[in-house]
């Protein structure tokens, strides 16, 4: 009984895109603009998965007299997908289930028997802006890993898309002047139209009360604002190392009167302090325990340098014991007991160089 009004339906859809579909596997399919529509207040946590370009398909088609027809799809650099009997499909910015209606109505003009099943066999990469607050703000591709349980429409048994998270560590992590509680990330809606949708995220929840929904998956084209906030209070500084909002290692050069100078990897946001400890402390008598420099080159290609004393009772704070970036260079300078070292020693080494050309010219003498 319903046979006739799926046909009909069908029938409507292809006669409001003329040329879509032909016999022939030359013809290009193009779906309808939008199968279906969700509001766009409905949480980014339940999005369905939006294909397009890199995606690799998996088609099985229910008839087994056209089992053959099936198999792996890849969704090309135009948006299409070439399938048997049909010819190129326009597969790209529908979601999953959008994509299996769309080849079931195909299907339906030259099968008896169009029932299909459709999934992901592999995700492409994502290509997502961060801006804001970050270290090294811009376009990232990431590609998908193992970070949680798989969305609507992605595989269940490959790895899952990436997060909010770890394309925020991608861009380098958080600045000192990052607002936590108003980052936003825009998506695009499934279909053609250029529409996007907004949630606004606190990820201070997520690393104080371990609210997952504040660590949504990503899909191709999201963009990530993080505001910026005047001062973060120091503990809030603390619990975002600890939240694994910046990269999990970093790499700073500690120079100078210390025991260990060189380029020391530690972990994200150690503050100034346990760097001066990682090198073995300030070299005692050399080193000036109130002359400890924080030169750091920044996004524009201003240094910035400043000037701390060593405290090693200070926790984490931006006036006192700041914590550290990639590629920043701590130098603990001398004290005047060095200086004062070192010029006697530059004074006193040539002289007593001159005494032993002295001696050895009048021993040569005396010989001859």
């Amino acid at each position: 009984m319903q046979r006739p009004f799926l046909v009909g339906v069908a029938a409507s859809l292809l006669l409001a895109h003329p040329g879509a579909v032909a016999a022939s596997a030359a013809a290009a399919a193009a779906p309808p603009t939008q199968i279906q529509q969700r509001p766009s207040a409905e949480p980014l946590q339940l999005d369905a998965y939006i294909l397009g370009p890199g995606d690799v398909l998996e088609l099985q088609l229910l008839d087994p007299s056209a089992q053959a027809l099936g198999g792996s799809l890849e969704i090309l650099n135009d948006g299409t997908a070439s399938l048997a009997l049909i010819g190129s499909a326009q597969l790209s910015g529908l979601t999953l289930s959008q994509a299996t209606q769309w080849l079931t109505l195909l299907y339906r003009r030259v099968l008896l028997r169009p029932e299909l099943t459709l999934r992901v066999a592999r995700l492409r990469p994502m290509q997502v802006s961060v801006l804001g607050e970050v270290q090294n703000p811009g376009l990232y591709s990431l590609s998908p890993s193992g970070e949680g349980s798989a969305v609507q429409g992605a595989p269940t048994t490959s790895p899952g898309l990436p997060t909010v998270v770890s394309a925020i560590q991608k861009a380098g992590g958080i600045t000192l002047n990052a607002d936590l509680r108003q980052v936003v990330l825009r998506r695009r809606l499934p279909g053609n139209e250029a529409e996007q949708k907004q949630l606004d995220l606190n990820l201070v929840e997520l690393v104080r009360n371990g609210n997952q929904r504040q660590n949504p998956f990503l899909f191709d084209g999201d963009t990530i604002l993080i505001a910026r906030a005047a001062t973060p209070p120091p503990d809030e500084v603390l619990e975002l190392g600890a939240g694994n909002l910046s990269p999990q290692t970093i790499t700073v050069n500690v120079i100078g009167e210390v025991r260990s100078p060189g380029r020391i990897p530690l972990r994200a946001n150690t503050p100034l302090m346990d760097a001066l400890l990682t090198a073995g402390g300030p070299d005692d008598w050399r080193a000036d325990e109130r002359g400890i420099q924080l030169i750091r080159v920044n996004r524009n290609g201003t240094v910035e340098r400043r000037t701390f004393a060593v405290d090693y009772s200070q926790g984490v704070s931006t006036e006192k014991n700041p914590p550290l970036r990639e590629g920043d260079t701590v130098l603990v300078s001398r004290s005047l007991y060095g200086k004062s070292v070192d010029i006697l020693n530059q004074v006193i080494l040539p002289i007593g160089q001159l005494l032993n050309i002295y001696v050895l010219y009048d021993n040569i003498n005396n010989r001859f």
